[in-house]
């Protein structure tokens, strides 16, 4: 079928309408979660069939004409999220359209396949609250809500700059290597993605043909915005790692040299009794003239997926302590279906980039508000990092919770007795990969040792919520070898 699917704008939200607060199970009149045939996804299979009443197709138009408006259908998970004032992040990363290497050298964007089905889409969105990998498990999700978004302004900007990346790194292939331009083409998704894609990726990897994603930051973005999340935006914004690094230049220039309690005092800063390194992204939002006190909160960098990381080194440039990275998702480590390329686990590396606040101790003991601001470093984990250091991790866990190998360990003294905490309980740890095993490591996370801090149960096995961490040795070798913006 090569005609859209037609609508009135009326029809759909009234079909929508009906369907919110609903479970997939209850709207699937097409038996879509009894067949077991996967199409684009079964949530997504579900709203075409079962609610909107047309056959699954893979047409390289958008799905629907909706008054006129070519509009792609997505159908996409949300889970709530742990951040303070954040209430959902997109499940995963949003797939449009496939990387076509022949058909995109003769593209310009206004006029590609990319923003044809890019520039209006209609977002269903559902909860994902547990892990499922059949289409049984799907049955429970409950419908959240749907959302008509026109994608104009400071987003179009970002969706053409990558687009344009992308369009262009594959004419300078077919230039280069006129004879045979498909032995080039696994670099779509190696050499672009964290260097220079703000907002979307290409993936998976070659022989896999790539296809164009909405990144998960860029998605969650767009959810709690219409969900009533309030960004601060930027008075001077960027559209590309380029515009944002001299940004970092003109204000390294500026303030490079002042101390954190300095700092404070010239970019107006309220000063707590106490400064601690929790205030370090108040300093990096108000020197880009923002007023939040988290980057998450400001609308560039969630869209970007840049994460703010303060790192103090010493005088010599030795690390002072290792890096959080971010909590463990267990669900899909639990699902034995889910893929490390399909992962959120490998996407927390391979989609942000980890914009560094650097600072100097002035002396071993010297307080955080004594800390030197030295200057802005930029930085991203390239393929061969995720392949060595982070597939490991994940397939560890995936060993120890998957074939039953997880165990607690205790804690022993030096004499050889079980150590216990003040309040009588076990002191120990589950055999995670710890900080001796390799560059990434767990780490649990409890505000003490009172047994209902332990809120994760895996396996049987009580345990505080884990989170990933680089060691801090890594992190001041690599920002050692690296310039400053």
């Amino acid at each position: 079928m090569n005609e859209p699917h037609k609508y009135k704008r009326s029809e759909i939200e009234q079909l929508l309408g009906n369907c919110i607060g609903k479970r997939l199970e209850e709207v699937d009149t097409k038996h879509v979660l009894s067949g077991g045939k996967r199409n684009k996804g079964y949530a997504g299979a579900v709203i075409e069939q079962s609610v909107l009443g047309y056959p699954a197709d893979n047409a390289r138009r958008p799905d629907l004409l909706v008054d006129g408006v070519p509009t792609e259908l997505k159908t996409t998970g949300l889970i709530r999220s742990k951040k303070q004032g954040t209430p959902y992040e997109a499940k995963e990363p949003v797939s449009i359209t496939a990387v076509r290497p022949d058909d995109i050298v003769h593209e310009e964007f206004e006029t590609s396949g990319f923003w044809e089905k890019t520039e209006h889409i209609l977002f269903v969105y559902y909860l994902y609250t547990h892990k499922a990998s059949s289409p049984a498990e799907y049955r429970d999700f409950p419908i959240k809500d749907y959302q008509f978004k026109d994608f104009s302004g400071k987003d179009r900007e970002y969706l053409e700059h990558d687009w344009t990346i992308v369009r262009d790194f594959i004419r300078k292939i077919h230039a280069e290597h006129p004879e045979d331009p498909q032995s080039q083409y696994p670099r779509i998704s190696s050499d672009l993605n964290r260097q220079q894609l703000t907002v979307i990726d290409t993936a998976p990897k070659w022989p896999n043909n790539p296809r164009f994603r909405l990144k998960r930051g860029f998605v969650s973005a767009v959810v709690n915005e219409y969900y009533g999340s309030r960004y601060d935006e930027l008075p001077q914004s960027y559209s590309s790692f380029e515009e944002l690094d001299s940004i970092c230049h003109r204000l390294t220039g500026e303030y490079s040299g002042h101390s954190i309690e300095e700092l404070f005092g010239l970019l107006g800063l309220p000063q707590n009794k106490t400064i601690s390194k929790q205030d370090a992204e108040s300093i990096i939002v108000r020197m880009f003239g923002g007023t939040a006190t988290k980057m998450s909160k400001v609308s560039q960098f969630a869209r970007s997926a840049v994460v703010g990381k303060s790192i103090v080194l010493t005088t010599t440039g030795a690390r002072t302590e290792d890096m959080k990275l971010g909590r463990i998702d267990f669900d899909e480590l639990q699902d034995p279906n889910r893929t490390f390329e399909e992962s959120a686990f490998r996407s927390g590396f391979s989609e942000p980039t980890v914009l560094c606040i650097v600072f100097e101790e002035p002396s071993h003991d010297a307080p955080f508000r004594d800390n030197i601001f030295r200057g802005f470093k930029r930085f991203y984990f390239t393929e061969e990092f995720i392949e060595k250091e982070v597939r490991p991790v994940w397939d560890q866990m995936r060993h120890l919770i998957l074939d039953g190998e997880l165990r607690f360990i205790p804690q022993s003294t030096k004499n050889g007795s079980l150590r216990h905490n003040g309040n009588g309980e076990l002191r120990g740890a589950p055999n995670w990969p710890k900080s001796k095993d390799g560059i990434i490591f767990l780490r649990g996370s409890g505000r003490n040792s009172d047994p209902k801090h332990k809120t994760v149960t895996i396996n049987g096995i009580s345990m505080y919520p884990q989170n990933l961490w680089i060691k801090g040795t890594y992190m001041a070798d690599k920002l050692r070898r690296q310039p400053y913006l």
